[in-house]
C-alpha cells in the first residue's frame, strides 16, 4: 500500500487530488497493466477520506479509460499500451489497420473543378462565416441523394458538419448530461465511446448478434434503466460488419418509442449494398422522429475533406445547432460549395456506381480468402458487406501480442480492444481492407495465415503464465 501515501491538501477537492495521483501511477507504470487496486473500503481507510470519495475516483479513472472493473473481482489498471499505440509507417507495410479509403480512388481532378467552379461562382462570400445549418444548395443537394435513400427529409432537418467524429460530438453536446445513459453496441466505434466518456456519460453496451444488436438483452435493459441515447451502425457496422435484419430494425425503433429515448444513427457506407438484403438506414424505418442521423462522407470521398451531416428531429435542432456553433461557427464555405459543385455538376451517381465496384471487389476477395485460410483456426464474424472483418483468436492469447507478432511479419491490424469499453478479454482484432490493394489484400492474408501456427505455438507458455498471474 505504500505507493498509495498521498498528503491531501485543502487547495483543490480531495476526489481530484487522489484521481491525478492514481492516474500518474498508472501513466508511469507503477501500477502495472492488469494490476488489481485495493479495495474501496481498505483504500479510503488508507487515504483517510470517505468510502464514497473513493467510489467517485474509480469511477473517474473507469470513464477516462485508466481502469476496468469485474464485477466480483475489484477494479484493475488498464493496458494504456493499447490505448496510445499510434499508427505506424513503415516502406513496405500492409495497412490493414486504416479505414481511410486509398488515395487512387479520389476523384482528384474533377474535383478540382469543382473547387474552381465555387470560387468563381461564389467569390469571397464562400469564406465568410455561415452561422447557420449549412449551405441551403449543398442541404437541398443531400437532402435529393437521402431521400433516394429512402429517407424522408428536407433541407430545414440538415446541419452541414466537419465530419462524423464532430456529429457525435455535437449530439452529445447538445443532449448528453454527466451521468446520463447511453446505449452503445458492443464491440463500437473507439471514437464515440470516448465522446460519451467526455461527457461523463454512464455507457451500458449490448452485445452484438449475426443479425445485429441482442434484442432480448436490449429489453432486459430497457426495463431496468432508460437511456437518454442509444449509438448504433446498423450497415456494414464498425468493427465487425454485421448488418441489422429489416426485423431489428424496425424492432429497435418500436423500442425507442416505447421506451422513450433517441437513437443516434452513424452512416459511414450504407450507399452501397455489398451482399446485404436490406442496405437501408434505419433513419428510413424512422415514423416517430426517434433517430439523429450522421451521414458522413468520408468512406465514399476524400476524408480529408472532413464534411457529413446530421438529419435532425425538429425538437432537437435549436440544442444541435448551438452546439455546432460553440464546437466550430461553421464548417469551411469552400468545403460546402465545392462539395455542392461536385454532387451537382458531375456525375454523382456514376462515381458511386465506380467506388462501389471497387469496395465490392476489396470485400469479396478479403472473405473469401480469410474463409478459405483463417476460418479453420480462427472465429469470423459474419459480415455481409463493408470494409471490416472482426477475428477472435483461441481463449488465452491476446490480440495485442498478435498485433506486435504480425507487424513484424509486415502487416498491421486493430486490436479489438479499441472497440470495447471494458478491457476483459483483448483476443479480438480487425482487419480493416479499405486502404488496401487487391495485391495487399492477398498478400496480406496470405501472412497472417501463414503465421498462425508460429504465434499459437510461441505464445502458448507465456499467455498460461499471465492467465494465472494474480497481482496484489
Amino acid at each position: 500500500m505504500d505507493k498509495y501515501k498521498l498528503e491531501l491538501n485543502k487547495s483543490s477537492s480531495k476526489y481530484l487530488q487522489i484521481y491525478n495521483f492514481i492516474k500518474q501511477l498508472i501513466i508511469s507504470n507503477q501500477i502495472k497493466e492488469h494490476e488489481k487496486l485495493p479495495p474501496i473500503r481498505k483504500l479510503a481507510d488508507y487515504m483517510g477520506v470517505n468510502n464514497a470519495t473513493i467510489v467517485k475516483v474509480y469511477e473517474l479513472l473507469e470513464n477516462e479509460g485508466y481502469v476496468y472493473k469485474i464485477v466480483g473481482s475489484g477494479t484493475f489498471a488498464s493496458n494504456l499500451k493499447l490505448k496510445k499505440k499510434k499508427s505506424v509507417k513503415r516502406e513496405g507495410l500492409i495497412h490493414f489497420d486504416s479505414g481511410n479509403p486509398s488515395a487512387d480512388m479520389f476523384p482528384i481532378e474533377d474535383y478540382k473543378k469543382a473547387i474552381n467552379m465555387a470560387l468563381e461562382r461564389d467569390g469571397s462570400t464562400i469564406f465568410d462565416y455561415d452561422e447557420g445549418k449549412g449551405s441551403k444548395e449543398l442541404r437541398e443537394e443531400i437532402s435529393k441523394y437521402l431521400r433516394a435513400k429512402q429517407i424522408n427529409t428536407d433541407k430545414e432537418n440538415i446541419q452541414i458538419i466537419s465530419g462524423a467524429q464532430q456529429g457525435i460530438d455535437i449530439v452529445c453536446k447538445g443532449l448528453i448530461n454527466y451521468s446520463d445513459v447511453v446505449f452503445v453496441e458492443e464491440p463500437t466505434y473507439n471514437g464515440a465511446l470516448e465522446v460519451f466518456k467526455s461527457r461523463g456519460a454512464k455507457v451500458i453496451s449490448i452485445p452484438m448478434l449475426d443479425d445485429g444488436i441482442d434484442i432480448g438483452i436490449l429489453k432486459l435493459k430497457l426495463e431496468k434503466i432508460k437511456p437518454k441515447l442509444m449509438y448504433v451502425m446498423p450497415n456494414f457496422q464498425n468493427p465487425t460488419g454485421i448488418s441489422y435484419s429489416a426485423y431489428k430494425k424496425r424492432k429497435l425503433i418500436e423500442l425507442s418509442e416505447e421506451y422513450d429515448f433517441y437513437i443516434l444513427e452513424d452512416d459511414f457506407i450504407s450507399d452501397f449494398p455489398f451482399d446485404s438484403e436490406d442496405n437501408h438506414p434505419l433513419k428510413s424505418y424512422d415514423n416517430n422522429d426517434r433517430v439523429i442521423y450522421i451521414k458522413s462522407f468520408s468512406k465514399i470521398l476524400m476524408p480529408g475533406l472532413r464534411i457529413g451531416i446530421v438529419e435532425i428531429p425538429m425538437e432537437l435542432q435549436s440544442k444541435i445547432l448551438w452546439a455546432k456553433y460553440s464546437s466550430d461557427i461553421s464548417t469551411p464555405g469552400l468545403i460546402q460549395k465545392s462539395m455542392y459543385y461536385y454532387m451537382s455538376c458531375f456525375n454523382w451517381e456514376e462515381y458511386l456506381n465506380n467506388i462501389s465496384k471497387i469496395y465490392y471487389e476489396k470485400y469479396s476477395l478479403a472473405k473469401k480468402l480469410i474463409d478459405e485460410s483463417l476460418s479453420d483456426k480462427l472465429k469470423v464474424r459474419k459480415a455481409v458487406g463493408g470494409i471490416n472483418f472482426f477475428l477472435e483468436l483461441p481463449r488465452g492469447y491476446s490480440s495485442n501480442d498478435f498485433y506486435n507478432f504480425i507487424l513484424e511479419k509486415g502487416v498491421i491490424i486493430t486490436p479489438g480492444t479499441y472497440f470495447f469499453d471494458n478491457i476483459m478479454d483483448d483476443r479480438y482484432f480487425r482487419i480493416n481492407v479499405a486502404n488496401a490493394s487487391l495485391d495487399d489484400i492477398r498478400e496480406g492474408i496470405s501472412i497472417i495465415g501463414e503465421n498462425l501456427d508460429d504465434f499459437f505455438i510461441n505464445y502458448k507458455e507465456r499467455n498460461n503464465l499471465r492467465s494465472n498471474k494474480i497481482f496484489y
